[in-house]
């Protein structure tokens, strides 16, 4: 009996550490993220000038990657593939209490985070990508929820979610 209780504490312990309970632990955090925040998930992409302050779309095709428009930018350019986009951004843990350790703010940085839309997977995750798709224009600003598997490598290892706030200028050389 003291065997069968031991091997079911082990087998308990290891679904725990499993990548499976850890995807459900990080979907639980999106979820009462999303609900802490009061935001509101919509499905289609609205005119750009009916961007509710907490409507956020579902971005489709994308586990739980969310995107809120902030800031239209110049229209007067729309990102293509190829195109050097420069990025400042905030990023921070969903967690109730923030997590200081995974926080990160380039504004306080000389120099921009650079990578070629749609080509460089290196310096911008799958999130931003798509997130720069949304946005369209050089100038934009917005807002994502970014699970791990649309994140970076170190976000994929420690299957940790993020946020972040995203401006970008697109230079025209």
């Amino acid at each position: 009996m003291g065997c069968l209780l031991l091997l079911a504490a082990v087998m308990t312990s290891c679904n725990q550490n499993s990548y499976s309970a850890k995807r459900n632990a990080e979907d639980k955090l999106i979820e009462k993220f999303i609900k802490r925040q009061g935001i509101n998930i919509i499905y289609e992409y609205p005119d750009e000038s009916v961007w509710k302050e907490k409507d956020y779309l579902k971005v489709a095709g994308y586990d739980d990657l969310y995107f809120h428009l902030v800031e239209r930018g110049d229209t007067s350019y729309s990102v293509k593939m190829g195109d050097k986009i420069l990025v400042r951004y905030i990023r921070y843990s969903l967690t109730e209490i923030a997590d200081t350790s995974r926080y990160m703010n380039t504004s306080e940085q000389a120099y921009p985070t650079e990578f070629d839309y749609q080509i460089d997977y290196t310096n911008a995750c799958v999130g931003w990508h798509e997130a720069v798709r949304l946005m369209k224009h050089s100038g934009a600003a917005c807002k994502i929820i970014c699970p791990s598997k649309q994140g970076f490598d170190e976000a994929k290892s420690t299957v940790t979610p993020y946020g972040y706030d995203m401006y970008i200028q697109i230079p025209r050389y």
